[in-house]
């Protein structure tokens, strides 16, 4: 097929920006080529997003894909409204094979041309934005500025870090070598050797209701860049983002010159549950997940024939020892416990708090008094319901509902969730969330505190000690995991002791946050999301081990 970008004309336009890239993941200092702010895509961007989600409403994406034996689509917002979008049903047995095809001139077109291709990707991405962070917002939950952030530039940079580290890995090897190895008096032993990343095989990328584009854009093009075909099969609720990102994929891969069944999409009908299925496929190589921990492990035990990459629960913990700035202190864990109603993998849930109290610099807090004194805290955040709008965003499914009304009754409530009116869209739910107390001291294999408990609601833990805190600290990340770890202390001893649980346990740490950085986020090019050192997830967003093992270099050598 005729190309209309060539890779000169998308060289010229983004070799800088992988440059950039490549650079931002070797120095790990702040980078990003994505504007986080929504003024920054121009004075109508707001209103032509606007007006462009609204005009997807009520109607049908048709892809073009082989296989489409139908339509599908059941979305409807955490917000309230039915967005009413149709999405091709696709028969694999005739997708798979079409997806295949364009393989070998992916391959050959080498790391840079697709690495290249996948920026144009996403540069067409962060054109549409605002249109993104609408469809964000009314799959996933998250209020609007958040869905424009994290769904939006966020998502953008970790697809970005994923190619550079892809190109990276894949370049590490040249392309050929002579070789020659002396012998003496004879003449020398001489071959010419060629290197050719290949790839795996088909990637399946199995989306999240919470995050569909920030946590599904990692995987879709670390497997792309790689040279693997990708199969994008989004959580029923959450599909209508990584639509657009497939139908973006699939016009830019063809105006490059490339087949659009490189990159596809899989939408299931009510209950049909494809993902299983199409896991244990022989022609799936490559498997992104992220989400519960029971599928997490079916995937890893069943889909032996895939390397399969998953991010599943955890239990984080913030370990309060002393703080020399107590009201920094307060403020920065409010904001966490309450971004997004608590619905990303990185909220704290575990607050460890020795039951006689620490030291701060206002004084020595009881046990009592650093709970009391964080409710408030979380309280005042939340008092003002426009604000609490805007941090909180909507409970994404019900079974967040029922979690948060069944904490209340796990121990006793220090902070009491109240029911907050969205005056846009009356039938969100939105809730501000829980605090428990509970005792370490109290022997109970069950106990609450050490299992996940996804969605606003956190655990006031009393332990005896510091050194009880890192105790369990350490069993709750070696048995259940954590995406993150926090700290507050004011002991190069106990500082110390936190790291080294850390190290040990693979855990990703944030020391005495008191400012505007949360222990919920992460910087793309920068921080680590997840260690895939403990039983939360088995990878990282993104390191070298997380594009390296989706493909294989093949060596070809000739007699010179």
């Amino acid at each position: 097929m005729a190309a209309e970008l060539t890779v000169p004309q998308l060289s010229a336009k983004h070799r800088p920006t992988l440059d950039q890239a490549l650079s931002a993941i070797r120095s790990r200092a702040y980078w990003s080529p994505h504007p986080e702010h929504p003024k920054a895509y121009g004075e109508s961007a707001p209103a032509d997003g606007l007006a462009a989600f609204e005009a997807l409403r009520g109607t049908r994406i048709d892809l073009g894909q082989p296989g489409t034996d139908g339509w599908t689509g059941a979305e409807k917002s955490p917000y309230g409204p039915e967005l009413g979008v149709e999405y091709p049903h696709v028969d694999p047995d005739v997708l798979l094979p079409a997806m295949k095809a364009g393989m070998a001139a992916w391959r050959d077109a080498g790391p840079e041309a697709r690495a290249l291709v996948c920026i144009e990707i996403l540069a067409r991405i962060s054109a549409r934005t605002h249109e993104f962070a609408h469809a964000v917002m009314h799959t996933s939950g998250q209020a609007f500025m958040m869905a424009f952030q994290a769904g939006g530039p966020h998502a953008q940079d970790r697809g970005l870090e994923a190619v550079a580290y892809a190109y990276e890995e894949q370049t590490r090897v040249p392309g050929q070598a002579d070789w020659s190895k002396p012998q003496g008096k004879k003449d020398p032993l001489e071959l010419g050797k060629t290197f050719t990343a290949v790839p795996r095989g088909i990637a399946l990328m199995i989306g999240c209701n919470t995050f569909p584009t920030w946590n599904g854009y990692p995987g879709l093009f670390a497997s792309l860049a790689t040279g693997n075909p990708v199969l994008v099969k989004p959580h029923p609720r959450a599909v209508l983002p990584l639509a657009l990102t497939v139908q973006v994929a699939r016009e830019v891969l063809a105006e490059a010159g490339f087949d659009p069944n490189l990159v596809a999409l899989a939408v299931e009908r009510p209950g049909e549950g494809i993902a299983k299925d199409l896991a244990v496929r022989p022609e799936i190589k490559l498997i992104d997940y992220t989400g519960s921990t029971e599928f997490g492990d079916w995937l890893e035990a069943n889909a032996r024939q895939a390397q399969v990459y998953t991010e599943k629960a955890g239990v984080n913990t913030v370990v309060l020892d002393s703080t020399d700035n107590y009201k920094g202190m307060l403020a920065n864990l409010a904001f966490s416990l309450s971004l997004y109603s608590g619905q990303m993998c990185t909220t704290p849930q575990n607050l460890l708090i020795p039951r006689d109290g620490i030291a701060t610099d206002a004084g020595h807090k009881s046990y009592d008094e650093v709970v009391a004194d964080l409710a408030a805290s979380v309280g005042g955040l939340l008092g003002d319901d426009a604000r609490a709008n805007a941090l909180l965003g909507a409970l994404v499914n019900p079974d967040v509902k029922a979690r948060l009304e069944a904490a209340a009754g796990l121990g006793e409530v220090a902070l009491a969730s109240r029911e907050v009116t969205n005056p846009d869209f009356p039938d969100a739910v939105v809730r501000t969330p829980v605090m428990v107390k509970l005792d370490a001291a109290k022997p109970d294999p069950e106990a609450p505190f050490l299992s996940e408990c996804f969605g606003p609601v956190s655990f006031a833990v009393a332990v005896d000690s510091t050194a009880d805190a890192l105790d369990l600290l350490r069993r709750t990340v070696r048995e259940k995991g954590a995406m993150t770890v926090g700290a507050y202390t004011t002991s190069p001893d106990t500082e110390r002791a936190v790291e080294e649980v850390c190290l040990e346990e693979s855990a990703q740490l944030s020391l005495n946050l008191t400012g505007g950085v949360y222990v919920n986020q992460t910087a793309a090019f920068s921080d680590f999301h997840g260690s895939g050192g403990n039983p939360a997830a088995n990878a990282a967003l993104c390191d070298g081990a997380f594009v390296s093992n989706r493909f294989r270099v093949v060596e070809v050598r000739r007699q010179a």
